[in-house]
């Protein structure tokens, strides 16, 4: 599934350092969450994202949220998580652009060479399975179990866009 992404799009970081997606991925592989805090079906999905994210924390990926918005609603939207993982805000949604999805929340493994090597868009567990097992076996680590019961039914998602 290799899709390269431009090597310029930004990512920025809470407090507000952008760099080029390439610095993020000259020597981690990037496990993203992509959520719109400003649409029912990303707060539904925060708990499974983070479960993941948790477990490939300390792989040699670097695990994080790219949220669509700003830094002061990324804070309110995540709360204490933010200090916990790593986030990205995106209000203009030029990485979601960079990343070519289509619906929301989204899984994505980008690799070192900055291209996906995996993603799920919308919650399906099945396909977020998949990402998970494929990222696990890039990184030799475990993967999560997906899904768990207190998980929420698969749903489409939204308009990755707006």
């Amino acid at each position: 599934m290799a899709i390269d992404i431009p090597a310029d799009t930004p990512l920025t970081t809470l407090g507000g350092e952008t760099a080029p997606i390439e610095s993020w991925t000259t020597t981690f592989h990037l496990a993203l969450m992509v959520l719109d805090p400003f649409e029912l079906e990303s707060s539904w999905i925060v708990n499974t994202a983070v479960r993941v994210l948790r477990n490939f924390a300390e792989a040699d990926c670097r695990a994080a949220f790219l949220v669509t918005c700003s830094e002061p609603e990324a804070r309110q939207f995540l709360g204490p998580l933010v200090d916990e993982l790593l986030v990205f805000v995106d209000a203009d949604r030029l990485a979601v652009k960079g990343l070519e999805l289509d619906r929301l929340p989204a899984f994505v493994h980008v690799n070192i060479n900055h291209a996906i090597d995996a993603k799920a868009e919308g919650w399906q567990p099945d396909e977020w399975r998949a990402v998970a097992e494929e990222l696990a076996t890039t990184m030799s680590w475990r993967r999560p179990e997906i899904p768990l019961p207190d998980d929420p039914v698969p749903f489409t998602g939204t308009p990755a866009l707006g």
